[in-house]
């Protein structure tokens, strides 16, 4: 294979060096996944694949003088000569059925080496992803990421194939063929092939460079095209509010259009290194054929040297035909590779601690002590916050946009860990045990739920691994999803589409509602539950919210102050700052913010109902 250096009319040519020189190591990297310490089974195979190979090259090298073998035979001018020839055509015939034998039992044994090594890589990868912070997965574009685990995972099995199967092999037979041909024809035959194979390497390299910028920009175009439409059909709600249908379709349309121009520039470009290629091969098949007719006319050679001279050439210029496919096939490959090794070794930003243990949760408090905390640097959400949640009580967390409202829930699950200060569970530092832990301890039901596209029970069955069909159905019950689910024909069986489209947003709330009481955690964060909903479902899961709050410590952020009146403290926040706190009672009476904000709510439900009555 031609080495992996960068060509100086490449204008990225710096970018193309780093790739280049990262291609190695990130083979090297692979191998543990392709050569398991602990599967002695899948290294076996690996070992018979390779000698399948060596056993199939053995034989497709011998075809060539069983056919100069039948054709000499037959040149001869006795008829017992026949005899000899059927024998060279019996062992040509099975010496391809064997060739053909052998690369088909190899790709048998090779095959669930491929497709192993290929599963560790991609659950390795799934794995590391779901243990990046949320600031990763917010950052990155969920159809770039999932586009690059695709073809990392694809490129692995064809990159093995051609680096085993064909780079080897061809490497292998060029030096059998050169020294079949200096056995037979002498050095000049030789060097010839020596300097054609160099000069077809060459040529193959310079152009596949060209094709390989090309491909990259293609890539890179794919990639946006798929982005656009992932990132569209996910917020189809959004565009339909907003009828711009037409303006997504243009949007997504001018990157398809980009990445189909890409394409046609990167298809053709084939055309020119075939036509290279062919120029080159067949110059020397001609050279050495007259070079072969000129040695029978001075009775050196026979007839079937030129047919065995035409075989060998053939046969070595088959694999080399594809070379620039297999050349940028290997270097894609390890360049998508790279990429899903980068994803692992993306750093984690939120580590458990080496030992950490898991929290027991005896006393459910929660406690934030003179927190800090910002998701950029030059950008404070949260200025020393404390205040404490004491076990068994319903706190609730109010104040303006932006106060850092709901950066409290997202630090509690130990989404990201404060810049300054503690954060306590049950008395525990969360930052002292382990992650998995803490989140088993609380239970959330969000604003927006976010349900899988799969049935009502699995959804249900989501809050807690294992969870039996009666399990389900209670918890269904105690969150009043009973009549919903009677009226359906499928019942528990009911699909809820992408997302949970297919249930309006007071069943989506029931159906979180429901995952969390299968959980049955000790702790449970409302994070603005109820504030998509209408009035009337939301004083329905209000009752319930109250209902499974009971027994429980409860942290309840809200923007509609109604929902939290019947706190027993409530924390008013602003600018990230705790600026009151106490029951609705003592906040009312005290004038300050809370008494503003729930002013202003008021006057805003009074002017609804005017207008609603005065519509009527």
């Amino acid at each position: 294979m031609p080495p992996d250096t960068a060509t100086s009319a490449d204008p990225d040519n710096k970018k193309t060096r780093a790739r280049d020189v990262e291609s190695w190591p990130t083979l090297k990297r692979f191998l543990p996944y392709l050569w398991p310490k602990d599967n002695p089974g899948l290294r076996t195979r690996i070992v018979v694949a390779m000698t399948l190979v060596l056993a199939g090259k053995a034989v497709t090298l011998a075809l060539p003088f069983a056919y100069k073998g039948a054709v000499d035979a037959m040149s001869g001018t006795n008829r017992e000569g026949v005899t000899v020839a059927l024998a060279f055509v019996a062992a040509y015939a099975l010496g391809r059925f064997t060739s053909v034998a052998f690369d088909n039992l190899r790709n048998i044994a090779f095959e669930r080496v491929g497709q192993v090594a290929t599963l560790h890589l991609a659950e390795d990868v799934f794995h590391r992803l779901h243990r990046l912070s949320l600031r990763f997965h917010l950052a990155r574009r969920t159809g770039e990421v999932t586009k690059i685990i695709e073809r990392g995972t694809k490129s692995i099995d064809q990159m093995l194939y051609f680096l085993l199967f064909n780079i080897a092999p061809t490497i292998i037979e060029l030096i059998a063929v050169g020294v079949i041909f200096y056995i037979n024809f002498g050095i000049d035959l030789v060097l010839a092939t020596a300097v054609t194979v160099v000069a077809y390497v060459w040529v193959t390299r310079a152009i596949t460079e060209w094709r390989t910028k090309l491909r990259r920009e293609m890539n890179d175009l794919d990639g946006k095209a798929l982005h656009r439409a992932v990132d569209s059909l996910l917020n189809y709600e959004t565009v339909k509010y907003f009828g711009a249908e037409k303006r997504e379709e243009a949007r997504y349309s001018h990157a398809a259009r980009a990445y189909a121009e890409a394409a046609v520039k990167s298809e053709n470009s084939v055309g020119l290194l075939n036509m290279a290629q062919s120029v080159i091969t067949n110059a020397l098949v001609g050279a050495a054929m007259a070079y072969t007719v000129w040695g029978w006319s001075t009775g050196a050679l026979t007839v079937g040297d030129l047919v065995l001279v035409n075989s060998l050439l053939i046969q070595l210029f088959r694999p080399l035909d594809v070379l620039g496919w297999v050349y940028r096939t290997i270097r894609q490959g390890l360049i998508d590779m790279g990429e899903m090794f980068r994803l692992i070794d993306t750093d984690i930003e939120v580590k458990d601690k080496p030992g950490a243990p898991a929290l027991i949760v005896r006393k459910p408090t929660v406690v934030f002590d003179n927190v800090t905390f910002g998701y950029d640097p030059g950008r404070t959400i949260l200025h020393g916050l404390s205040f404490e949640v004491p076990a068994g009580s319903t706190t609730a967390i109010v104040g303006p946009s932006g106060a850092g409202k709901s950066t409290i829930g997202r630090l509690l699950f130990r989404f990201y860990d404060p810049l300054s200060g503690r954060i306590l569970v049950g008395g525990e530092d969360i930052a002292e045990v382990t992650q998995e832990s803490v989140r088993a301890a609380i239970g959330i039901v969000p604003q927006d739920s976010v349900l899988f596209n799969e049935n009502l029970a699995y959804n249900i069955a989501y809050g807690a691994e294992g969870t039996d069909q009666a399990t389900i159905e209670q918890a269904a019950r105690d969150a009043a999803l009973t009549p919903l689910i009677e009226r359906l024909p499928d019942r528990y069986e009911t699909m809820v589409g992408e997302r949970g489209l297919k249930l309006s947003g007071g069943e989506k709330q029931r159906v979180a509602i429901a995952r969390t009481l299968v959980k049955n955690p000790p702790i449970l964060l409302l994070d603005e539950a109820t504030s998509a909903l209408d009035t009337r479902t939301e004083q329905e899961i209000l009752a319930t919210l109250h209902r499974i709050a009971e027994g429980r410590t409860t942290l309840a952020i809200a923007h509609r102050l109604s929902t939290i009146a019947d706190a027993d403290n409530i924390l008013v926040l602003d600018h990230g700052r705790l600026a009151e706190s106490g029951n609705h009672a003592a906040l009312i009476k005290r004038g300050g913010l809370y008494a503003e904000m729930w002013a202003r709510q008021a006057n805003e439900r009074r002017e609804a109902d005017v207008e609603a009555e005065a519509a009527e």
